[in-house]
């Protein structure tokens, strides 16, 4: 006798469709993203430091930042937006503001801005270490809507 499988919360499906995208093989997954918290509108994402994602001198390299602030982003408007939709990115401003020098990096987006088309996410980057957060970067991410493709 099957069972009907229980009704998923809307905030349990939020969670599956960025962890969906996220740990989907490819690069968030390749680097170690993490999926911390998501509701509509707001996604917080982290990064463990490892060799390959360093500089010269052991900081975070700032691609790795720009990475991580734009899958924040991008995962902030999507979820803001109708079932079906995702977003993909359009143009990515990031300003650094510290050496990111901690054990790890966390992202907090927020959508700020979404349309039919055009969503706009805020994004704070900070470094953790020693259980101190340090703001290390924010960024801008304009995205566009479309078509979540079909599995």
């Amino acid at each position: 006798m099957d069972h009907p499988k229980p009704q998923m919360s809307a905030h349990d499906a939020i969670r599956e469709l960025v962890e969906r995208v996220t740990y989907a093989p490819g690069y968030t997954k390749a680097v170690g993203t993490r999926v911390e918290h998501a509701e509509p509108g707001h996604v917080v994402m982290s990064l463990a430091k490892s060799d390959g994602l360093v500089q010269a001198n052991g900081f975070f390299h700032g691609g790795v930042i720009a990475g991580l602030a734009d899958h924040a982003g991008g995962g902030a408007v999507t979820t803001a937006m109708p079932p079906g939709r995702f977003a993909v990115t359009v143009n990515l401003q990031v300003s650094y503001l510290a050496p990111a020098k901690g054990e790890s990096l966390v992202a907090r987006a927020r959508a700020i801005q979404v349309g039919s088309t055009i969503g706009v996410a805020h994004v704070d980057v900070a470094s953790l270490a020693d259980g101190t957060e340090t703001p290390c970067a924010v960024a801008i991410v304009t995205l566009r809507g479309v078509d979540f493709p079909a599995k």
